[in-house]
C-alpha cells in the first residue's frame, strides 16, 4: 500500500494523503510511514480527530481538481463521516445532473484478529456495498494492494478501499512492471471441480487454505476472490456455480442483512438450476467483537468453519 501511495504520489501532483497519524506518526499501521520526510507536509497532512470534517475537506479537494486520498483509520470510525460519504460524496453527481463528480479514493482498514475490540474490528464494508454511487474495494493480494490504489485514483467517481488488518504483513513477491488492476472483476484464485468458496479481503488466505484441507478428503474446491463488493461481478461467481454446481459464502460481516445474503440471493435468481444443493454462508457471529483472543477467534470465519460448512454443503458433514 506504502508503494502504491508513493507511486501515485510521484505520477500525479494533484494526489496527497490526508487523515489520522498518517504524517509524523507513520500511519495506524505503519503504511505511510516515510512518507512525510519524502513528500513534506502540504502532500502528507495529518488532521484533527475529526472524520465527517476532513472527510468533507477531501470531497471538496476532490471537486476542485485534486486527486485526495483519505485515510479512515478504522471502519468504525467511518461512520462518523457516513454523511459525506452517502449524503454528498456519493449522490452529488445524480444530483447535479452529470455536472460535477467527487474522484475521490478513501481507504480504511477493516477486520478483526488484533484484539483491538468492538470499536475497532467490524467488517462494515457490506454496508457500503448497499450505496449506489461508489465503488468498494477489497484488496487481498499484493498485486490488488498495488494495483487497485492505481486504478481507484484514475475513477471519476469515489472510491471506497476496505484494508484487511490481518493482511498488513503479508508478504509476497510484486513484479517490477506492476501496473494497475480492473477493479470491476472477481478472480478465481483455485480451480475446482465440486464446490465453489466464494469470499473476498482478509477471509481470501482462510479459504485457500480450506480449499487444501478439503482436498486431502478428495474434494476439489473453487476459490473465487470477489475483489470489488460494488460492482459484483455476476459473470464470474455464476460461471464458477454452474461449474462446481455447489456454493459456499464466506464473509466476515455479520450474518443479518450481509453481503453473504446479497451475494446467495443473486445465485438464486441467476443460477437456481445449476444449483445441486443449498448454499452455504459462514460470517461472523451476531456480537461485537470480543477482545480476549480466544473469543475473539470464535467470532469470526476461520477454516475450520469454512471446511465444515463445505462438507455440509456437499452431504460429507
Amino acid at each position: 500500500m506504502r508503494e502504491a501511495i508513493r507511486d501515485a504520489m510521484r505520477r500525479d501532483d494533484r494526489v496527497f494523503l490526508m487523515g489520522e497519524d498518517v504524517g509524523h506518526y507513520g500511519g495506524c499501521y505503519g503504511v505511510s510511514k516515510g512518507l512525510l520526510a519524502e513528500f513534506g507536509a502540504e502532500r502528507i497532512r495529518d488532521t484533527p480527530l475529526s472524520e465527517s470534517g476532513f472527510t468533507g475537506a477531501g470531497i471538496g479537494a476532490a471537486m476542485a481538481g485534486m486527486r485526495p486520498i483519505v485515510e479512515l483509520m478504522t471502519v468504525n470510525f467511518s461512520l462518523l463521516a457516513l454523511d459525506q460519504i452517502l449524503n454528498t460524496a456519493a449522490t452529488l453527481r445524480h444530483m447535479s445532473g452529470d455536472q460535477f463528480g467527487v474522484p475521490l479514493v478513501i481507504r480504511m482498514a477493516t477486520g478483526a484478529g488484533r484484539q483491538l475490540a468492538a470499536q475497532h474490528s467490524h467488517s462494515l464494508e457490506g454496508w457500503y456495498a448497499h450505496i449506489p454511487g461508489i465503488k468498494v474495494l477489497t484488496p487481498a493480494t499484493v498485486e490488488d494492494a498495488r494495483g487497485m490504489l492505481w486504478t481507484a485514483l484514475q475513477d471519476p467517481d469515489p472510491v471506497l478501499i476496505f484494508e484487511n488488518v490481518m493482511l498488513y504483513n503479508m508478504t509476497g513477491m510484486l513484479a517490477a512492471d506492476a501496473g494497475p488492476v480492473d477493479i470491476a472483476r472477481a478472480a478465481v484464485r483455485r480451480p475446482g471441480r465440486d464446490i465453489s468458496l466464494v469470499t473476498y479481503g482478509g477471509s481470501l488466505w482462510k479459504t485457500l487454505e480450506a480449499a487444501t484441507v478439503l482436498a486431502a478428503d478428495n474434494i476439489d474446491a473453487e476459490v473465487v476472490d470477489l475483489r470489488s463488493l460494488r460492482p459484483l461481478d455476476d459473470a464470474t461467481i455464476m460461471a464458477s456455480v454452474a461449474r462446481t454446481r455447489r456454493a459456499v459464502i464466506i464473509d466476515e460481516g455479520w450474518r443479518s442483512g450481509s453481503l453473504s445474503a446479497e451475494i446467495g440471493m443473486r445465485i438464486v435468481e441467476q443460477a437456481f438450476w445449476e444449483l445441486d444443493a443449498p448454499i452455504g454462508r459462514v460470517c461472523s457471529a451476531e456480537v461485537p467483537i470480543p477482545y480476549p483472543r480466544h473469543l475473539e477467534s470464535a467470532a469470526i470465519p476461520q477454516v475450520s468453519n469454512i471446511v465444515a460448512a463445505a462438507k455440509a454443503v456437499l452431504g460429507r458433514a
